[in-house]
């Protein structure tokens, strides 16, 4: 017997999708980012957001494409089941959704950090708000969403282009600060694909519009164009930052904040706009947490059909056509985390969880008949090396902690999985008997 389940409502556009993508990129990363980079790879963090954008644009692809074949809620997580096998899909679903919940907390906290200059526990408190607000807006709608995050991310745009534009009008630019050919690799290469691996993490957004599939209109064409104009801008946008914050404040004054937009136009001479910065950064931070709880929630949803997670977060609302119940969850447990754990150093931990979602998702393009293919096999083979490569240059700590996560999560399944199979048994038993 088949299983209905309640579906979301298909009401994105391209523009709508688009925006979605584009605020989960240029978010708080790009205001943090460049400086664990730096530390990683000095000036050669720029070769690092290349090799970023390349495995960003192989795993795009590969998105979009499965994403046209199976336009519904869960992204990656349900091209592992489809294309691979259960276990490869949970992998994918448990890495998203564990490693963005630690994001979401961190978004919160970083945004509180820089829209409140008080004392921590008020810093907390003003993150909690923000967790709930955002939550809040999103139970009502994914259209609300889409016009929130519109707003949020030309704010974030508009304060980008101050900062490119102050650096590069201050008279205190310094180009030797780019360093020479040589010096790009003073980091050695693995520095170079460390900071390709922390820069990543900026990049990892497009996800979002892929995990919303059932939300999107004519889903096969907006989504895979969505995901390569997305993209194909952000990486524009953090080229251009990345070359401007060098030249303002150099690699090695980079490595030692972790403000770096703040320090480069400090540095440049322009420190007037250190405020415009914070602005830019509390609003990005905010775009971030909302496109990072409208993911999780969709995720969490698909999971939930599948009784990967509770089945009590298979809920669509019926007048707001969200999946309210594991937003309502998210929320309180993102809400927990913000009061008891400071999760901003969470960059490498969340970028392990993200490359193996990746990593998957290229595979499962690897096997889609020629029928369904939209760009050539090697794209596919490349992601995966790509997304493997970075995960094991990642820093060691975060390799830890991602290994970790993984572990329990698949004890965690194999656990559920041996309960119900020993539930079911008996029941099947009495079925035979009565027959």
């Amino acid at each position: 017997m088949s299983t209905t389940h309640p579906t979301l409502a298909r009401r994105l556009d391209t523009k709508d999708a688009v925006v979605i993508g584009l605020g989960s990129m240029i978010g708080a990363g790009v205001f943090a980012a460049f400086g664990p980079a730096a530390r990683a790879a000095g000036a050669g963090l720029l070769i690092g957001l290349a090799i970023a954008a390349v495995i960003a644009f192989c795993n795009a692809t590969a998105s979009a494409q499965l994403a046209a074949t199976y336009p519904t809620s869960g992204g990656t997580y349900v091209y592992g089941r489809e294309r691979l096998g259960p276990w490869y899909g949970f992998a994918a679903g448990w890495g998203f959704v564990i490693g963005k919940i630690a994001s979401c907390a961190a978004m919160a906290l970083t945004f509180a950090s820089y829209a409140v200059p008080g004392p921590w526990w008020v810093q907390r408190l003003v993150a909690v708000v923000a967790v709930l607000a955002l939550a809040g807006l999103n139970y009502r709608g994914v259209t609300r969403t889409a016009l929130l995050t519109r707003i949020l991310v030309f704010c974030t745009l508009v304060a980008l282009m101050v900062v490119v534009l102050g650096i590069a009008f201050s008279g205190g630019a310094d180009p030797s600060h780019l360093g020479s050919a040589g010096g790009w690799w003073s980091g050695g290469f693995y520095g170079i694909l460390q900071s390709a691996g922390l820069l990543f993490f900026a990049f990892a957004g497009y996800a979002r519009i892929a995990t919303m599939g059932e939300e999107v209109k004519d889903p096969a064409r907006v989504i895979p164009k969505a995901i390569t104009v997305a993209l194909s801008m952000a990486v524009v946008i953090y080229l251009i930052v990345g070359v401007s914050v060098l030249l303002g404040a150099g690699a090695d004054r980079l490595a030692a904040t972790t403000a770096p937009l703040a320090e480069a136009v400090r540095v440049a001479g322009v420190g007037t706009l250190v405020p415009v910065v914070a602005l830019g950064g509390a609003l990005a931070s905010l775009g971030a947490l909302l496109a990072l709880i409208t993911g999780i929630g969709r995720t969490g949803l698909a999971m939930a059909r599948n009784r990967d997670l509770p089945k009590w977060l298979d809920a669509v609302h019926p007048r707001y056509g969200v999946p309210h119940h594991a937003e309502i969850a998210l929320a309180i447990v993102v809400s927990a985390l913000v009061l008891t754990v400071d999760l901003r150093g969470v960059i490498g931990f969340s970028s392990f969880g993200v490359l193996v979602y990746y990593a998957i998702a290229n595979a499962s393009a690897y096997t889609q008949p020629a029928e369904q293919r939209r760009w050539p096999r090697w794209l596919n083979v490349l992601g995966v090396l790509g997304c493997l490569i970075l995960v094991v240059t990642l820093p060691p700590t975060s390799v830890l902690a991602g290994v970790v996560m993984f572990a329990v999560g698949f004890a965690i399944r194999a656990f559920v999985l041996w309960r119900r199979s020993h539930a079911q048994a008996p029941q099947e038993e009495g079925l035979a008997r009565a027959d």
